[in-house]
């Protein structure tokens, strides 16, 4: 069946960084307010990582940077993971393990190696 090519899924991964790189620039306050305390810099920090999520989405349609783009979509993935762990954390300790939201950023620790192997089954394999 077509709709589970790695071509047809690299559009569906293109667009959600596109769509993802471009709200680092337009609503950045969401971004620098899931960061943990230790990293410097939130504001030029989530400047960079939404500048990476664009270059890895226009990169991986490219099929010369394709595999380079999807590692560095992957090392991005990992390299922002202390900020989803963060948001979980303070999620639970403002809402408890149960409350929607705190529910909603801990099934979001996972998500995160679907979308690193996601980006590895589209773009690399």
């Amino acid at each position: 069946m077509a709709i589970f090519t790695p071509e047809i899924h690299r559009y569906i991964i293109a667009g959600i960084f596109l769509v993802t790189g471009l709200l680092h620039f337009i609503k950045p306050q969401i971004f620098v307010s899931i960061m943990p305390d230790y990293i410097p810099y939130h504001l030029p920090m989530v400047y960079i990582s939404g500048l990476g999520e664009l270059l890895g989405a226009i990169g991986i349609m490219v099929p010369q940077t394709q595999v380079l783009a999807a590692w560095g979509l992957n090392l991005l993935l990992v390299a922002v993971f202390p900020a989803n762990i963060n948001m979980a954390v303070v999620a639970v300790q403002k809402s408890g393990y149960f409350a929607w939201y705190s529910i909603g950023t801990l099934l979001r620790l996972p998500l995160q190696l679907v979308l690193i192997y996601w980006v590895y089954w589209a773009c690399i394999k």
